[in-house]
């Protein structure tokens, strides 16, 4: 069967490219040798489902494990009404998966599903299951998510962590190992449920505030490094028989990336099934990928992950406005993990860390579709008079005329704005110049912002029109000793680009301000200037 990057649920090394993480697998390992519980919490399509699919696979090849594999996926509400219900529900599943791997096996759970109808029954028979089989027995669960609100799922928990504790007295026999996983930690959840004691509360293993606690922290990295894609990479080549700079090319996808694992299929994707297979040159460039990424973050492209993105921002507003200050704003804010919405950005997968402990979007391709995203509604409702200046005069035969685009801004801002208050002008001038710029290229050129840099210095906004770049840095005026250090960071990214020509947009808030425009000569470059 040919291979193919997939983009889809679980993937299969046999049916698709992937990249190699067998060093990601070995720290896994290493936790459960060590009878470690933990939870795998990752963003939504991550990787979490493969990653256990590749553990449970290479565990039941050795002698001394076995594997109850999971998920509550699709399994409704039913077996969580009650333990005499979940109880059965949970053996019956782990006989279904078991079909496939020891049909023998999958016999015995179907008819302990028959006898087992409570926790107790059901910690008795883990029990005397592990005593007898004399191999280590570790229990995936996948898509905790769609029941960890769920008080009879915490009630599990409690027993798992109960018999936990009791194997490590010498007094039970127990799984060597609990493996969770779902986009939330469950060992920071609190049950929310009016405390009601209730037989298994009585019998010790209930009413917990976190019934998780003893899990440990899982610290291995699930997104993949450039090292990593190349290998994909390379399977690729060796299939298709044709040659790659899988250095560059790795590089590029991680530069778009940070390394969210499908985000890097996607592209990959795109490269060859929509961008290489229209051409007679099969062999893929970095320009290919600068292509996938226009593909990926165009307007009119979405996918589950995106949906999701989006919906997770609307349903909460304290993470929109923080988002957008980020995003929109090109505000640096804390990361503090302790902040709840900070908290909640990470955990879906929005925010990251940067270097120096400031919030920055967790890829490119996130930036740059929340940036769409944001930006569309406030010119579908707050800045709907400064859209409809879009026109041909714009472009010329050698591109973009973006001298034309500031200098058309500053007098819009001078005849609309002159008058309005500093406070105002420094808090939405940002949004007026992007709400400016988008009907001007849309539909033309393709405007991206750069997220920020490991410095934490920003390159605000790049246009890319054919095969042209164009780099608009947008600064506040503090005087000309900060002004030299804006044209020397100018400068730099535009080394970046190798270009030799950029924009600077200077917002000036003072009072006696003058409205001007400033050919500099700086270093090797030339600038082009313009106060507002």
């Amino acid at each position: 069967m040919q291979r193919e990057f997939n983009d889809t649920g679980l993937c299969i090394p046999s049916r698709h490219y992937m990249v190699d993480t067998s060093k990601k697998l070995e720290s896994i390992l290493q936790l459960i040798e060590k009878g470690k519980y933990f939870t795998i919490n990752r963003p939504r399509q991550f990787g979490k489902t493969t990653t256990l699919s590749i553990l449970s696979r290479h565990l039941n090849q050795r002698d001394d494990y076995v594997v109850w594999s999971i998920s509550f996926e699709g399994v409704g509400d039913a077996p969580f009404a009650n333990e005499e219900s979940f109880c059965p529900a949970f053996l019956k599943i782990i006989a279904r998966t078991m079909m496939f791997i020891n049909p023998k096996n999958s016999d015995y759970f179907a008819q302990a599903s028959q006898q087992v109808h409570d926790f107790a029954e059901l910690s008795q028979f883990i029990s005397q299951y592990v005593s007898e089989l004399n191999k280590q027995v570790v229990l995936l669960i996948d898509e905790v998510d769609k029941s960890s609100n769920n008080q009879i799922f915490l009630h599990f928990l409690g027993m798992l962590r109960n018999k936990y504790l009791q194997r490590d007295l010498g007094q039970d026999y127990t799984f060597q190992s609990v493996i969770l996983a779902g986009v939330h930690d469950i060992k920071t959840l609190k049950t929310k449920f009016r405390h009601d004691p209730s037989p298994i509360e009585r019998g010790g293993w209930g009413g917990y505030n976190s019934p998780w606690n003893i899990a440990v922290d899982f610290k291995v990295d699930l997104s993949f490094n450039p090292h990593e894609i190349g290998t994909m990479l390379h399977d690729y080549s060796h299939d298709k028989h044709i040659q790659l700079d899988m250095q560059s090319i790795a590089e590029k996808l991680y530069y778009y990336t940070s390394g969210y694992p499908y985000l890097v299929s996607k592209l990959c994707k795109f490269i060859d099934e929509d961008i290489v297979s229209q051409r007679e040159d099969k062999g893929w460039a970095v320009a290919d990928v600068e292509e996938a990424f226009k593909m990926i973050t165009n307007e009119g492209y979405t996918t589950t992950l995106f949906d999701s993105l989006g919906k997770n921002l609307e349903n909460n507003q304290e993470l929109y406005n923080w988002i957008s200050r980020i995003v929109i704003s090109g505000d640096s804010l804390p990361f503090n993990i302790i902040n709840p919405v900070v908290n909640l950005g990470y955990l879906y997968g929005i925010i990251v860390a940067s270097e120096r402990g400031r919030c920055q979007i967790h890829n490119r391709v996130f930036e740059q579709k929340i940036y769409f995203y944001m930006l569309s509604k406030l010119l579908q409702t707050k800045y709907r008079d400064v859209n409809g200046f879009g026109g041909p005069e714009y472009y010329n035969d050698d591109g973009l005329d973006v001298k034309l685009v500031l200098l058309r801004f500053q007098v819009f801002m001078k005849e609309h704005y002159s008058n309005r208050d500093a406070k105002f002008l420094e808090r939405e001038g940002r949004l007026l110049f992007l709400s400016f710029l988008r009907p001007i290229i849309n539909g033309r050129g393709f405007d991206f912002k750069e997220p920020t840099v490991a410095d934490e210095r920003r390159m605000d906004i790049v246009i890319t029109y054919h095969d042209k770049r164009y780099v608009l840095e947008l600064k506040r005026w503090y005087g000309i000793k900060l002004h030299q250090v804006g044209l020397l960071q100018l400068s730099d990214y535009l080394d970046s680009y190798s270009l030799k020509e950029g924009y600077l947009l200077i917002y000036d808030f003072n009072k006696n301000k003058t409205y001007k425009q400033e050919q500099i000569k700086f270093q090797d470059k030339q600038i082009f200037a313009v106060w507002v």
